[in-house]
């Protein structure tokens, strides 16, 4: 039987994911971060951690404040987001509701570092700018009443759509 690196376990598992054959992660040592799957679920290719992400696109990628299918929301780094926090649009529902593909969000059967898929996000900002916003948690089957600040959303590379910094 051939023996599997860790590391050829972890890219067999990204392409799992990214192709959409594997929806969950199972097991915490096989557990993925939010910029581990960005890495290889989005046309985005940033590095470091998940607040950097929006200084990071400057002069790579366009940015902006409108989510769009594609694009990666950046949360900002605060108390409970040590790190921040990436996840790709998936769907654009209203002026107010996202879906996005993220992972390490909600534990899921008892472990974190899952990956989840067309999960909501709300903008609950005063000005519907999408600079707070609150998430979908699993294990309450419900949006969560934390509000996350966002820095905004990167987009992949077109040559024809300008985008903007708000």
């Amino acid at each position: 039987m051939m023996k599997i690196t860790t590391t050829l376990r972890r890219s067999l598992l990204a392409v799992l994911v990214a192709s959409g054959t594997l929806t969950a992660v199972t097991t915490s040592a096989e557990a993925m971060n939010c910029v581990q799957f960005m890495q290889h679920a989005s046309q985005v290719t940033l590095h470091g951690d998940a607040y950097t992400w929006w200084d990071n696109a400057n002069g790579q990628y366009g940015r902006g404040g409108r989510p769009q299918p594609g694009a990666v929301m950046v949360f900002s780094k605060t108390g409970n987001l040590q790190h921040g926090h990436v996840a790709m649009v998936r769907a654009v529902r209203d002026n107010r509701t996202v879906l996005v593909d993220h992972a390490n969000w909600s534990p899921i059967r008892g472990h974190r570092g899952q990956v989840e898929r067309s999960v909501a996000v709300v903008d609950v900002s005063p000005h519907n700018d999408w600079s707070r916003v609150r998430v979908w948690y699993q294990p309450t089957a419900e949006i969560g009443q934390t509000v996350y600040p966002v820095k905004g959303f990167v987009y992949p590379k077109h040559p024809t759509t300008p985008h903007h910094v708000r």
